[in-house]
Parts: C-alpha cells; structure tokens; sequence
C-alpha cells in the first residue's frame, strides 16, 4: 500500500515548489520507506527547477535527506523499522566499479540518480492526481514526508532526533566536500590548498583542511560574509574576484608561486582556467561542481604539459557512504567538523523562500523540515 506524503513539487522548469499531497510507493524487496525528518536544499535541486539540468515533470527533487525507517522490503538486511538513516546517492553494487569501492562512478551513476526519474525496473516511486511524478531523483527524492531509497543508498547512524534534522547534508554536499579533501586530494601539513567557491561544498572542504590536515587555506567568493565565515572556519587568506585576478592574488599570497591544490567548487566555466593559472608546477586541481549539465570551459594546454598539472574529477567524495558518514558524524561530535554552522532551518511550508536564500547566498545550506 502507498502513503501519502506532503511533498515540494515542481510543476515545471522555472516553476516554484508547491507543496502538495503526494502518493509514495510501498518499498521493493531491497529498498526502505524512510519517514523525512529533514531535508537539504542542494544547487543540484535548484538547476532542475531553472532548467540548467533536464527533468520530466512534475518533479519531485531533494537529495540529502535523513529520517527514520518505518517499512522494509523482504530483501533488506542491514536495516530495520525505527534505524536512523541518512539518504545518499544511489548506485547499482553490481558493476565493476561498484564492486571496486568507487559508487560515485558506478557505471549506471547517471542514469540512477539524474535521468531517468524511476526505479531501476521503470516503476514510479510517487504519484499525483494520478501521475506519475519525476521521482526517484539521486535515488531518493527526500523533499518529502516519506521516501523510498534502497537499501544501499541509506547510511545508518546513532539515533538523535534532534541532531537527525541537520544531518542530511552529509550524505552530499558535505561528504563532498570535505572527503575531496581528506581522502581525493589529501594535502599534507603545509601545503597550500585554494578553495574556489565558498557554499556548503567549499565550506566543507575549507573545514576539513583546515582543521584536519595542517593545510594552508586560501578561500575564493564573492559573496563577504561567506568570505568571514570561511575565515572563522579556519581560511588563513581570502580573496574576492571582484578585486582582481584571482590567480595574480593567490600568486602573491604564495611569493608568486601558486598553490599546491586547488577546489573547484562554484561550478563557473572560467573558474576552471583560473584554478589551473593559480597553481604551483606539479600541482592538483580537483573538479566538484558544473553550472548546467552541458557545461564546457576552455584550457590551455601547454601549462598543463609543461607544469605537469593533475586535473581531477571528483564525484561525491569518492567515498563509501557507509563509511564515510558515521566517520564524518564522529568528527563533528567531537568538535572537529562544524558543518551545523553551514545550516539554517526552514519548514517545509517556506520551500520556496529556503530555494530562494540558497540561490542568493542568504543561507548557505538550507534544510526543510518535515515535521
């Protein structure tokens, strides 16, 4: 039997989010209905409603959800009604890459999370006045009441209601962005790490380097007070484009030999030109975020030979989310990785007003609450 669940819907691409009753299906054999307790607002979510990213519709988004198990399909194993879950992307744990611990470049990655908008077996999850909705989005669609997810895309960590509303975002932009740091890039005590882009991605990695590698931070925004925060986080330099050249800057902040690594994170195609010119010979650009789907940016390729550059692409992490999640939880119990101080909280009722703070900088990290 279906649920009903309040849900922020999408009608069509420049659309607000109306929040409706929804149907949502009964879990398949190897997936969860998870009951949403709080829910991310993620860019991802917003290039869909301005259409920079294809979808069907009506649409049902939100990819960083965390709840609570409240029915299993017959083939679950590892979770059970009542678990505290945090929802992440989805993947198939079949292909090679699957198997090889890499899920982030699962071979159906695409398709599972930002296609096609079913099940795997071409079922719809959800319903509206008899429609079938545009759900299954990053293999969740958690902006929601209730969810359903298979079992691997759901990350069980301690039980804590209250901390539970917050937690959503590890399973995406914060997993993103500091396991960039700590497990892709690793940037050993000293070594100068520029950071493009200071959103819940940039601020997570800026977090993580800073207060866990001994790395030296230089932070790039154009926004101040996400430029302030950076720097109470833990940024040792700041830089804002509208001052300049960011390359020429980071170079004087480095007695004019650029930074060892270098995050990509604002997902602008002349920020990877600029990432690329900020960087010492040998150095390492990680690549996290596009703009649109068919985003390009143009780079010169004899500095890339002659300076021997690395560019990295970097799909959520690179992680394990089993792993990774309660270890990133374990860090900010102890203090460690405040990715609370990223988030602000809205009822889902205000979707709207938490879409648009996301997309002018207001709020770095809205969370919907489902309660």
């Amino acid at each position: 039997m279906s649920v009903t669940a309040t849900a922020a819907l999408l009608e069509d691409a420049r659309a607000p989010f109306r929040v409706e009753q929804v149907e949502v299906d009964e879990p398949g054999s190897t997936e969860v209905l998870v009951r949403i307790v709080g829910c991310g607002i993620c860019h991802s979510d917003l290039q869909v409603q301005t259409g920079t990213t294809p979808s069907a519709f009506p649409a049902l988004l939100g990819h960083e959800g965390a709840g609570i198990v409240e029915a299993v399909g017959s083939e679950v194993s590892a979770l059970a009604v009542g678990d505290h879950v945090v929802l992440q992307s989805a993947s198939c744990g079949r292909c090679v890459r699957c198997l090889g611990g890499r899920p982030g470049h699962c071979r159906s990655w695409l398709q599972l999370n930002l296609l096609d908008g079913r099940r795997p077996d071409g079922t719809a999850t959800v319903r509206w006045r008899g429609r079938d909705v545009r759900a299954h989005f990053f293999g969740q669609s958690s902006m929601a009441t209730y969810a359903v997810a298979d079992e691997r895309t759901a990350v069980k960590v301690d039980a804590d209601l209250e901390l539970l509303r917050l937690l959503g975002p590890l399973g995406c932009s914060v997993q993103t962005g500091a396991q960039a740091v700590l497990r892709v890039l690793r940037p050993p005590a000293g070594a100068v790490l520029a950071v493009l882009g200071a959103g819940a991605v940039g601020l997570s990695a800026i977090m993580a380097a800073a207060g866990l590698t001994g790395a030296i931070v230089i932070a790039v925004d154009v926004q101040p007070r996400r430029l302030e925060l950076a720097r109470e986080l833990g940024a040792e330099h700041v830089v804002d484009p509208r001052d300049g050249d960011v390359a020429q800057a980071i170079r004087r902040l480095t007695g004019g030999h650029g930074c060892d690594f270098v995050l990509e994170t604002s997902g602008a195609p002349e920020a990877l030109p600029t990432a690329v010119a900020s960087l010492d010979s040998l150095g390492t650009c990680g690549v996290i975020s596009a703009r649109s789907f068919d985003a390009e940016a143009r780079l010169p390729i004899v500095p890339l030979i002659s300076e021997g550059i690395t560019l990295l692409g970097i799909n959520q992490g690179e992680v394990v989310a089993q792993e990774s999640v309660p270890a990133l939880l374990r860090l900010h119990r102890a203090g460690r990785l405040p990715f609370d101080r990223l988030v602000r909280t809205y009822p889902i009722a205000e979707v709207e007003q938490a879409a648009a703070d996301a997309r002018s900088g207001a709020t770095v990290k809205p969370v919907l609450l489902m309660s």
